[in-house]
């Protein structure tokens, strides 16, 4: 049989050798590249929105505590020039000044050591000016320093996660958590996000009571189509008596996100098991079928050898 010159044939060119090594190079740097930022952004996120915020309200706690500010010179105050008390004054064995742009005194030592570690002023804090200032960045740099803050703060961010968890556990928490849940869902456009971000946080950080014991391939929604599912547990007796044969209750997760999946029963033939993880699974989900799972052989003991792909 003679081809058909008259029917175009597509040819597809091949790329340059330049290009295909700007795209491995890609294909290797992306990955850690992307893990790095994502982890910059989420330690900037918990230091600017939890831990500045504890930060902050700890120092003015202390300042509020431990603060010697006086509007004027008090009753039996020794002044440092009778006729000019804005030059400071000596009282109760502590010497008073002025900060520059502030009416109120303050102890002389407080003043001295902010100006002369004002180069050690953390980035976030401006130059004091005004007396309350001058407190504020004296505490954070004589009490307050990032290495024992940091620490602390952490301390008390995972204690405080530790008994959120252990009175939402209890009966009376989880009254809180359904009637919060309850005015969230209530709001427009607010339920549609909490209810998408609930399902991955669920899916990722709660311990779950689902075991899968396997991942197998079934065909659905019709034959000739194969998708990724996992074994939960054997079914319900009942339905195995009625059918006549060894069933199996699967989960059939969704992608991109897995915890939307549904469960079904389907009979134990029609399985094939996949020599793979869990977790590979689920990469394979999210990722929309991108991130295949590397091919498995057998070793000589019979234990599956998992080799790359290249």
């Amino acid at each position: 049989m003679k081809p058909n010159l008259d029917t175009p044939t597509t040819v597809r060119p091949t790329p340059s050798p330049l290009r295909r090594a700007i795209l491995r190079g890609c294909a290797i740097i992306a990955p850690p590249l992307i893990t790095l930022l994502l982890l910059i952004w989420i330690a900037t996120a918990v230091e600017d929105y939890v831990l500045r915020p504890l930060e902050k309200a700890g120092r003015t706690m202390l300042v509020w505590a431990a603060q010697d500010i006086l509007e004027a010179p008090p009753e039996g105050a020794e002044l440092v020039a009778a006729d000019n008390p804005a030059l400071g004054f000596k009282y109760a064995g502590k010497n008073y000044v002025q900060p520059p742009s502030h009416r109120r005194f303050i102890p002389e030592y407080v003043l001295v050591y902010v100006n002369n570690n004002i180069d050690y002023l953390p980035s976030d804090m401006q130059e004091p000016k005004t007396s309350i200032a001058y407190y504020h960045a004296y505490v954070r740099m004589q009490y307050m320093p990032r290495w024992i803050t940091f620490p602390l703060l952490l301390l008390v961010l995972f204690s405080t996660l530790f008994f959120v968890g252990r009175f939402l556990a209890a009966g009376v928490g989880r009254i809180f958590v359904n009637i919060f849940e309850r005015a969230i869902t209530s709001l427009p456009v607010v339920r549609n996000l909490y209810s998408s971000v609930k399902q991955m946080t669920d899916f990722v950080l709660t311990e779950r009571d689902i075991g899968f014991t396997r991942v197998v391939a079934v065909e659905y929604p019709r034959p000739g189509i194969w998708v990724l599912a996992f074994v939960t547990s054997e079914s319900m007796p009942t339905l195995e008596r009625a059918t006549g044969e060894e069933i199996s209750a699967l989960f059939l997760p969704t992608s991109p996100m897995p915890m939307a999946g549904f469960s079904v029963n389907c009979r134990k033939r029609d399985l094939i098991d996949l020599d793979i993880t869990i977790d590979q699974a689920v990469q394979y989900i999210v990722s929309c079928g991108v991130v295949c799972p590397p091919p498995v052989t057998l070793q000589s003991n019979g234990t599956p050898r998992i080799e790359p792909i290249i």
